[in-house]
């Protein structure tokens, strides 16, 4: 799964919430491994990844403006999703603007996940 906008949260382990567009048939305990860019790549490129692969423990479907909805929960998310200096609004007109056809009422799927334990 990539996570080209946010890598820096990603290596930080200060997220662990995203929302997609699509990922509908992702189900709590699979694991998929965070990288910078996986579609697009260049000849040549490689996928560069992020962090060790980190394990889905929950998925639901809800409306993107759901942020919006109630200002504790959309800032709670916000910080969850690695941002948490942006408004929910902010989030989600930049979320709109990032991902092509979303509008606030768009169904997107929000997972959350956690990290393998740091080896010591």
């Amino acid at each position: 799964m990539s996570f080209a906008l946010t890598k820096a949260q990603i290596k930080a382990r200060t997220k662990d919430v995203t929302r997609r567009m699509g990922w509908l048939h992702l189900n709590p305990g699979e694991q998929f491994r965070p990288v910078e860019k996986c579609m697009g790549l260049r000849p040549g490129e490689k996928v560069q990844p992020l962090e060790e692969p980190v394990t889905a423990l929950g998925i639901r479907r809800e409306q993107l403006r759901a942020m919006t909805d109630d200002e504790c929960y959309g800032r709670e998310e916000c910080r969850r999703e690695g941002f948490p200096d942006m408004t929910p609004a902010e989030f989600v007109a930049m979320f709109c603007k990032t991902h092509k056809g979303c509008t606030p009422e768009t169904v997107i799927s929000r997972i959350v996940f956690g990290y393998a334990a740091p080896n010591t």
